[in-house]
């Protein structure tokens, strides 16, 4: 199972590392202690990002760009069938849902809680593992 300090938790929710810190003081997702730095374990996070984007709603303001129609994000959700899979990735505010091959998703190894950028051509989009 991948982890994520808050750093790492803050660019991927798209806010800065103090909004994250106060967020895990005020208990908002769980994190724990891996020596001196607070850790959240991937599948905590993949479920607050998708709440937070959920209470965002359409009137959140805030402005999210993405470079060459990449979106890093985080793995909420994979659907695996016998030939066929779906993969659903939280960049943000932004719930993007991928169609592939269960191939290409167990080469990857995406899982809940896993980082990935989805890349956006035309009408494909291209998943990388982070």
């Amino acid at each position: 199972m991948e982890s994520y300090t808050i750093g790492q938790a803050a660019r991927l929710l798209g806010v800065s590392v103090d909004t994250a810190r106060r967020w895990a003081d005020a208990d908002r997702f769980p994190t724990r202690r891996d020596g001196t730095r607070r850790m959240v374990d991937g599948p905590d996070l993949a479920a607050f990002c998708v709440a937070v984007a959920q209470e965002s709603g359409d009137g959140d303001e805030t402005p999210y760009t993405s470079v060459r129609n990449a979106f890093p994000g985080i793995v909420t959700g994979v659907r695996l069938g016998a030939v066929e899979a779906q993969v659903e990735i939280q960049s943000g505010p932004h719930r993007i849902v991928s169609l592939l091959t269960r191939e290409a998703v167990e080469e990857l190894g995406l899982e809940v809680g896993a980082r990935a950028t989805a890349r956006v051509k035309s009408t494909s989009v291209f998943v990388d593992r982070a």
